[in-house]
């Protein structure tokens, strides 16, 4: 520990800023021109998510994070662009239509970050009436099983939607000879 106060603070701090500036991430993957660095972006911001679930003392989210986001979902797509033909689209003035989109994106992110500013700081927050348990993985897996049944069925559904996705865009891309 250290000798001054407020020490444990600052190293916790330090810690959160660390994986908070790895979920930053998720800019290169959205203003990278090229496919490739936009997936190893993704990868990042999903690796520095996993350490703030690791942070907020939720280790098997952390690793699913990893396995299912970076292990599945990013290496899909890696393969999927080595399958692909390199073709670059052809842009016609992308400056204006860069522009006009960042500006719409960021008038709806704002747009949805002042309505849920509103609803956190004016809703009255019961609390919930489920049972609190010991947050062992049976007690987890329980709980996919039955409560969040429709859920753990969902995701799987996005993750083999993510998959045939990415096939379809690897073998769209080859050509027939």
């Amino acid at each position: 520990m250290s000798k001054f106060p407020g020490g444990h603070f600052i190293v916790t701090a330090i810690f959160f800023f660390s994986l908070a500036t790895l979920a930053t991430g998720a800019l290169i993957a959205v203003l990278s021109t090229r496919l490739i660095r936009s997936v190893c972006g993704l990868a990042i911001c999903c690796l520095g998510l996993a350490g703030l679930y690791y942070f907020l003392h939720s280790p098997f989210l952390a690793l699913m994070e990893i396995l299912i986001y970076i292990g599945a979902v990013c290496v899909t797509i890696v393969f999927a662009i080595m399958l692909a033909e390199p073709d670059e689209p052809v842009q016609t003035n992308p400056l204006k239509s860069e522009w006009a989109w960042g500006g719409f994106a960021l008038l709806v992110a704002g747009a949805i970050f002042a309505g849920l500013f509103y609803l956190g700081s004016q809703a009255t927050w019961k609390t919930p009436l489920v049972r609190l348990t010991a947050g062992t993985i049976a007690d987890l897996g329980k709980s996919l099983l039955t409560t969040y049944s429709l859920a753990f069925e969902i995701i799987s559904l996005a993750l083999l939607v993510a998959i045939l996705g990415a096939l379809a865009v690897a073998r769209a891309g080859r050509t027939k000879s």
